[in-house]
């Protein structure tokens, strides 16, 4: 990867990472899926004034109309949903730390999908850095993976395997000629599209508060930071480095929130963060592979 991809990626991590902040914030009055929703239709409107702004080409083709539905499907509205279900007491309940070491499965299924159907080749050192990587996360969250909720353990998995789908399906867009700023409108479009339905028949507009000030500025922060500027730097990450390299995000973004919190909240760090990140130091330097051809 360039140093110019790896910035974006920790740009993208730090975005993400700040979502469970403004996440942490709506739940107080919102009930998820409205939040979700807002995050997407707000993102949509932010991204469709920008492309509108600069005049960009719009392609109305089924190869183009297909890539949006496959990418809003697999990268917001399935995965956001089964996250969604697996927290919620409906799934089990799941807690945000093991939510989070499952969530760091996406590189693991991406390099697999990636070798599957010849993308890129699983090296031994890429696999062994996408493992190190994950007991990175797992030693710094410090989740107890045994008592996870089996279903809600299944469908965190089967999210993972959504968004490692979607770093591989986004790469035709590349191919269309479709510019990331239009990539990213067009998918959370599609999201808000397949949301609304659900939104309305559980949560009709009627029995939902008005948000306060501080809910508010939570989801305009969640939608226009961490969603609409996010996914920009998404499609230009998966432009320059490719699906394998843009999930490893997800092994940064519990670096950021922990970070956050120490900033931000005043929490302390333990013995389990220092080793958890360096081994996800040690993974990204493996999936990286200069240091060890050089010393080769």
């Amino acid at each position: 990867m360039s140093r110019l991809a790896w910035t974006l990626l920790f740009a993208l991590a730090l975005l993400w990472g700040g979502s469970f902040f403004f996440v942490g914030v709506a739940v107080r009055e919102w009930p998820p899926l409205m939040i979700v929703l807002a995050r997407v239709g707000l993102a949509a409107i932010a991204l469709w004034g920008v492309v509108l702004a600069l005049r960009l080409e719009l392609r109305r083709d089924g190869p183009a109309l297909r890539a949006h539905l496959g990418m809003g499907l697999l990268n917001n509205a399935l995965p956001f949903l089964l996250i969604v279900w697996a927290q919620s007491p409906a799934g089990g309940g799941l807690p945000s730390g093991v939510a989070s070491i499952l969530n760091a499965t996406t590189p693991l299924w991406a390099v697999l999908l990636a070798h599957a159907l010849g993308a890129e080749r699983a090296t031994a050192l890429r696999v062994a850095g996408v493992v190190s990587g994950f007991l990175g996360v797992a030693a710094m969250l410090g989740g107890d993976l045994s008592e996870a909720p089996v279903a809600a353990t299944l469908a965190m998995l089967a999210a993972t395997f959504a968004y490692a789908s979607a770093g591989l399906w986004g790469r035709r867009f590349k191919a269309l000629g479709i510019p990331p700023l239009v990539a990213a409108a067009g998918q959370v479009s599609v999201a808000s599209l397949l949301l609304l339905p659900l939104a309305l028949w559980f949560h009709p507009p009627d029995t939902l508060p008005w948000p306060g000030q501080p809910v508010l500025g939570a989801l305009l922060g969640l939608a226009l930071f961490s969603t609409a500027l996010a996914y920009l730097l998404y499609f230009r990450i998966l432009d320059l480095a490719g699906p394998v390299n843009l999930m490893l995000v997800t092994l940064l973004i519990p670096v950021v929130a922990i970070a956050l919190g120490v900033v931000a909240l005043g929490e302390s760090l333990g013995p389990r963060h220092g080793a958890g990140l360096a081994l996800i130091a040690l993974g990204l330097a493996m999936i990286d592979g200069r240091l060890f051809r050089r010393r080769g």
